[in-house]
């Protein structure tokens, strides 16, 4: 059973995107019929339409448009926005300021928490373990002298190649 609509109220962001205000219809854990979400493009579920689905919610001054979806139990609130071909989805709690955006490129988001550091993708081929980013080929040729001069295990180096490879597995290698 739906359990939002879209509410009469709108508005059109920084970027000239008109949004509309969630509204849910039914009591649910988001809260009680009537109480107001947060802004989205469209609710239409067609394949290229931002889209909010599943048991997902978007509250406060957040909003989503473009391609993104925001799916699963995720929620989006304060003032988040999410937009381009992102994807949040699953569990997933974006908040605050946070802006999430995905270009053709991006498969999925991927962050990971090692053993000692997150590793996350920061930029179009480019890995961040920790404080050092640097693009996915360099870390490829260089991860066992990183992860020496940093004092890592062997058992940690070779966990964090196992995270690298994830990372060119689902991107490819990119260029220096």
């Amino acid at each position: 059973m739906k359990y939002f609509k879209l509410s009469t109220n709108s508005k059109v962001n920084a970027l000239g995107i008109t949004l509309f205000q969630l509204e849910l219809t039914i009591d649910c854990k988001w809260g009680k019929a009537g109480d107001l979400g947060g802004w989205v493009e469209s609710e239409n579920t067609k394949s290229g339409d931002a889209r909010v689905s599943g048991d997902a919610w978007v509250s406060g001054d957040a909003q989503v448009y473009g391609n993104a979806w925001v799916s699963g139990d995720a929620w989006v609130s304060g003032g988040a926005q999410v937009s381009g071909d992102a994807r949040v989805y699953g569990n997933a709690r974006v908040s605050g300021d946070a802006q999430v955006s995905g270009d053709a490129w991006e498969k999925s988001p991927l962050q990971i928490q090692g053993t000692r550091h997150y590793i996350n993708v920061c930029a179009k081929f480019k890995l961040r373990i920790g404080c050092k980013e640097f693009s996915f080929s360099y870390w490829k040729r260089e991860f066992k002298s990183i992860g020496a001069n940093q004092n890592y295990t062997q058992e940690e180096i070779n966990e964090y190649e196992l995270y690298i490879d994830l990372a060119i597995k689902i991107y490819g290698l990119g260029e220096d």
